[in-house]
């Protein structure tokens, strides 16, 4: 198989890894890419790509961080810091960072693991990914991965991964807080 035929995954987050990467690594050579600037406070940051890092290496996935520069996020997202908006900021941010990460490394596709969450909006990620592909010159891998996630939640917690309270950015954390 040519790195031309091979899928560059984006990773959100260890547990949400779990069935795009069965998925994927079954009929694809894989790598993750964890880029994910909108991860706030720092720690929560850091501690997202440990536990990444770690299911990655359990697994023999190579794994690729890209920058963490959470200026990036605030300029993406703009004044729109209300749901959906900033969400589908954060989606282009992050996939057109993955897309170019692809086609720079040579990978022929890209998909993401944010499609593996009943919560997050599927369709705003799929145009996200639709331009992001576009833009880079390589492949979109729109795999449903929905059917995994309880199946890759309770495997998180088999393995006592990190599991995460919010999405990621302060403001999704803010409104996690809130609902408690």
């Amino acid at each position: 198989m040519s790195m031309a035929d091979s899928v560059l995954l984006h990773v959100c987050c260890g547990p949400c890894a779990i069935h795009p990467a069965t998925v994927l690594g079954a009929r694809s050579l894989v790598a993750a890419y964890y880029y994910n600037p909108n991860i706030h406070p720092a720690e929560e940051y850091a501690r997202r790509l440990s536990t990444a890092k770690q299911y990655c290496e359990e697994i023999g996935l190579r794994f690729i961080s890209g920058p963490y520069i959470p200026e990036q996020y605030f300029t993406a997202i703009g004044p729109d810091v209300t749901k959906p908006a900033r969400c589908r900021h954060c989606y282009e941010l992050r996939l057109s960072a993955t897309a170019a990460a692809a086609a720079e490394l040579g990978f022929g596709s890209f998909s993401t693991t944010l499609l593996v969450s009943p919560y997050q909006d599927r369709e705003a990620i799929l145009a996200a990914g639709r331009r992001a592909a576009a833009r880079s010159h390589v492949d979109f891998v729109e795999e449903d991965f929905t059917a995994g996630y309880r199946a890759a939640q309770q495997g998180s917690r088999e393995r006592g991964m990190y599991r995460q309270k919010y999405c990621g950015c302060s403001y999704s954390k803010d409104e996690a807080d809130e609902g408690r």
